[in-house]
């Protein structure tokens, strides 16, 4: 068995933080031996967000921003990525009712298609990330993101959320099956399954078969740990997590 890739953690796990003190959240999560985080804002102040992961010696190979919408400024976007280090920029979200048709995932492959094209001129890759209503979208039997896997260019990738999986309905260690090499990124959490985020648990510690989903990953590059939200100290359950993922192997 391998061992698991270096963790990340998702930055808006502690966003309350990073909001009254960035050096500080950042300096608490590479205290707890994290070498990598994935922000979710790229675009405010890429330079101080940069200088800041420097000073602590942390790095962020994927960021999620959104570059499917439309409406972003796509060179903006990678030019941001770049200066902090980037080199996965992931879709964080869609309009969900993009995802009630055929061609409204058609329509969110062709906008991911785009940006890749022109992330491929910064040297950068393009992933998609998901919630719950990707995979309660059916499309003559298929949940949506199996669909958009299925039309979407070969150099882009998946970020399996695989907490908003469950929560979707899916046997999640079985769909990352089906997804195979595309997926390259998860998102690991913990909790009851259910959509009240506030209930959410340190990884390990509530009803996610973390084990079988993590094996199941076999072309896994970054799992990142999140919380969408927590009733405890947020620092505390991210290394409660961190601790239990360093026994996990794939």
């Amino acid at each position: 068995m391998a061992t698991l890739p270096a963790l990340s953690v998702q930055l808006y796990s502690v966003r309350t933080h990073l909001a009254e003190d960035l050096p500080g959240s950042l300096a608490r999560l590479a205290a707890i031996g994290l070498t990598q985080v994935e922000p979710y804002d790229l675009l405010t102040d890429p330079a101080g967000l940069r200088k800041a992961l420097d000073d602590n010696g942390l790095t962020a190979p994927s960021a999620h921003t959104r570059v499917a919408s439309g409406s972003t400024d796509l060179d903006q976007v990678f030019e941001s990525a770049a200066t902090v280090g980037v080199g996965i920029v992931i879709d964080p979200m869609t309009d969900p009712a993009r995802w009630t048709t055929l061609d409204g995932i058609k329509g969110v492959a062709e906008d991911l298609a785009i940006a890749a094209q022109k992330a491929a001129g910064y040297g950068i890759t393009i992933g998609y990330h998901n919630h719950a209503f990707e995979w309660q979208s059916d499309i003559d039997g298929t949940p949506g993101l199996e669909v958009l896997a299925s039309l979407l260019e070969p150099s882009i990738v998946l970020e399996v959320d695989t907490y908003w999986a469950a929560v979707g309905g899916q046997d999640v260690p079985a769909a990352l099956g089906r997804l195979g090499d595309r997926v390259q990124l998860l998102h690991l959490k913990d909790g009851p399954i259910n959509p009240n985020n506030i209930e959410q648990l340190p990884l390990g510690q509530g009803a996610m078969p973390v084990a079988r989903i993590v094996a199941a990953a076999t072309a896994l590059r970054i799992p990142v740990l999140e919380f969408d939200d927590y009733a405890g100290d947020v620092f505390d359950g991210i290394d409660q997590g961190f601790t239990y993922a360093q026994g996990l192997s794939r």
